[in-house]
């Protein structure tokens, strides 16, 4: 069965570099799409004048890569936070979100925003739970229609406990993306964050497939993919067997081996798995 795997790779290992040198990294390491971490862009992404936007975008395309959307969506400008029973500070952060829209339909079309950010979304200030999901999820709900009205789609992202108590499967983000029911709202899978999962990760990824739109790979404790043990071939099975068409997009926590290095060793072992899958 002839499938194409779209692979992507995570800016940050590169955030030491001109913009420029890292796409051209990226690409020659052989990936076709970059993900953004908007705070390697700008202390406030939403200060981003339109002609750097338009600079940026010239950039990726100039090198050969396509813009696959943002992730890392609150680490600045500093002191946000979405489920905080501050009304004006979640208003506040709220807007932030609905800024970075604007941001990745102005980066590249068809882009997603990647919604981790764990500890701006964990309940604070006394709320409970129940409590802060909720707010989670009224938010998502007025964010949604912009980013389906500018081409982006929010993804929901499950976290585990250890780093978050609001949303920590993926059965509740794909609840909370059924309930929603926007275009611009869809869920993801992140192999690192899906160390608490119950079930092997292949048959979760394919019972919420529909719902689906964009996958991490990593090692579970974060590593780049073949610096550790975790078997990717069943999950790359699945997603081919379904056809999937979103991306497969390296998102590595420790760039002690050096991007380059992390970025060429990372696909040449995803490369090598496919390689390995039945035909």
């Amino acid at each position: 069965m002839s499938h194409h795997f779209r692979h992507a790779i995570c800016n940050e290992a590169f955030e030491k570099s001109a913009f420029a040198d890292a796409c051209r990294a990226i690409r020659k390491a052989g990936y076709e799409g970059i993900e953004i971490a908007p705070f390697t862009l700008a202390e406030n992404p939403a200060t981003i004048p339109m002609a750097k936007r338009g600079e940026y975008r010239t950039i990726m395309d100039s090198e050969g890569l396509r813009f696959v959307g943002l992730h890392w969506l609150m680490v600045s400008p500093k002191g946000l936070h979405v489920t905080t029973p501050d009304a004006g500070l979640r208003a506040r952060s709220w807007q932030h979100i609905r800024d970075l829209v604007d941001l990745c339909a102005d980066l590249g079309p068809d882009g997603v925003m990647v919604f981790g950010s764990p500890q701006q979304r964990s309940t604070t200030g006394g709320a409970t739970r129940q409590q802060a999901t909720r707010h989670f999820v009224d938010g998502l709900g007025t964010a949604a229609p912009h980013a389906a009205q500018r081409g982006v789609t929010i993804l929901v992202e499950a976290l585990p406990k250890g780093q978050c108590d609001v949303v920590i499967t993926l059965e509740e983000a794909a609840g909370i993306v059924d309930s929603i029911a926007s275009p611009g709202l869809r869920t993801m899978f992140d192999v690192h964050n899906a160390v608490d999962e119950i079930e092997p990760h292949a048959a979760l990824v394919d019972k919420y497939f529909d719902v689906i739109r964009h996958v991490h790979v990593n090692e579970l404790d974060g590593k780049h993919c073949g610096s550790g043990s975790y078997d990717f071939k069943p999950l790359l099975a699945m997603l081919r067997r379904r056809g999937y068409s979103g991306w497969v997009s390296l998102e590595a926590f420790d760039f002690t081996p050096g991007a380059e290095k992390l970025a060429n060793d990372s696909l040449r072992y995803l490369e090598a798995e496919i390689a390995k899958l039945p035909q």
